[in-house]
């Protein structure tokens, strides 16, 4: 009986290391991509970080200016992410003899945890550009 059940779940067994394994690699580019893109902001804006500096901006408040652009994207991507995704898994739910449902709370933690990459993704760079010399910046305007 253990191999008719074990059998069964084989296929499913070998999408989920297939699923496990893109997503693993989704993420990692993903964070890439997200450290290129506040490479590319800070950079963008660095002589409006070195006018903030000089009228008397912290580095938290550099920070959060740069990581409020990152945020609102994430949180975009997330209200598009969550009816796919709930449609998606409920469907395949269903191909299964004993049924369970897709809790609010799964899509709560996955916001959770994308909110923290994406803001640990975009922080080094947004607290490098901060911590600049705002003299150095400056200089040639």
């Amino acid at each position: 009986m253990d191999d008719v059940l074990g059998n069964r779940y084989y296929e499913d067994r070998k999408v989920g290391k297939v699923f496990t394994f893109s997503s693993i690699l989704a993420i990692v580019i993903a964070c890439l991509g997200l450290f290129g893109l506040a490479s590319f902001t800070a950079e963008r804006r660095i002589k409006e970080i070195g006018i903030r500096k000089v009228l008397g901006a912290s580095v938290t408040n550099i920070v959060l200016l740069l990581s409020k652009d990152f945020s609102r994207l994430v949180l975009f991507a997330n209200i598009i992410g969550w009816p796919i995704g709930y449609y998606v898994n409920h469907r395949w739910l269903q191909t299964f003899a004993y049924r369970i449902g897709i809790g609010w709370w799964v899509f709560v933690i996955g916001a959770i945890l994308v909110f923290f990459i994406s803001l640990s993704a975009g922080t080094y760079q947004s607290i490098k550009a901060a911590s600049s010399n705002p003299a150095d910046t400056l200089r040639y305007e």
